[in-house]
């Protein structure tokens, strides 16, 4: 397996797939390119066990994403904090004149008032500079967010009602890639924590139309971009 200086692979994740599966391959792989130890069991006696490579990521990707996913290894695991701070990039697509319980194609679809108005071009692209800069972003339910000690969306699935917290982030390039109702392309850069299907959410509520992402794709974190990420076919992992 191919792995940059200093531990640090970077990957390529296909949809439908977690970002703790990914880490699970790549732990698998290792360990076996690694070899065994000798350990010696309670009763004395010598066996052969496989050594245990440490494996980590560095900012979860929903399933349904896909793009660039950075596995630390070894003595590099301990970095994980400081890969998290770093700023993204995503292309997202939406489809407007819809809402999702989810925020995108995992949850309930559900369709926006039959006499919503198709807006136009010009009217998007002054929706979407709305969001340049800094701005407060609402944490979605169905994120790993921790609400009194259990993860948000594990209280979603419990039918639980929860409030959840707000966010400062900073959005510092978006623009309009492709729009063909009701579908519309994005390109952004943004800080870390920023919430992507939340944003798409957003979107939709100042256009009056409602949005949920069909489709999303992490192309950079922070000096690190998604040409120079392997897919898992590429490195043995499928």
């Amino acid at each position: 397996m191919v792995m940059m200086e200093g531990g640090i692979l970077l990957v390529d994740k296909p949809a439908g797939m977690s970002s703790f599966g990914v880490v699970a391959r790549v732990r698998r792989k290792l360990s076996e390119e690694a070899g065994f130890v000798e350990v010696k069991g309670k009763d004395g006696v010598l066996r052969q066990k496989r050594k245990k490579v440490k494996v980590g990521h560095t900012g979860t990707l929903d399933p349904f994403a896909t793009g660039l996913l950075v596995i630390l290894t070894g003595k590099a695991t301990k970095k994980a904090n400081e890969f998290l701070k770093l700023d993204k990039e995503y292309i997202a697509t939406m489809k407007l004149g819809y809402t999702s319980t989810t925020g995108d194609i995992e949850g309930e679809i559900i369709a926006s008032n039959s006499s919503v108005r198709v807006p136009k071009l010009v009217d998007v692209e002054k929706v979407v500079e709305k969001f340049m800069g800094e701005t407060e972003q609402t944490v979605p339910v169905y994120s790993a967010v921790k609400i009194n000690g259990q993860r948000a969306y594990k209280l979603a699935r419990e039918g639980k009602e929860v409030e959840m917290p707000k966010r400062k982030v900073r959005i510092d390039e978006i623009e309009i890639l492709r729009y063909e109702w009701p579908y519309l392309e994005i390109r952004c850069k943004v800080s870390s924590g920023t919430y992507i299907r939340a944003l798409g959410e957003d979107i939709g509520k100042l256009l009056g139309t409602g949005a949920y992402l069909t489709a999303l794709r992490r192309t950079q974190v922070g000096k690190y971009r998604i040409e120079d990420a392997k897919a898992l076919e590429e490195m043995g992992l499928k």
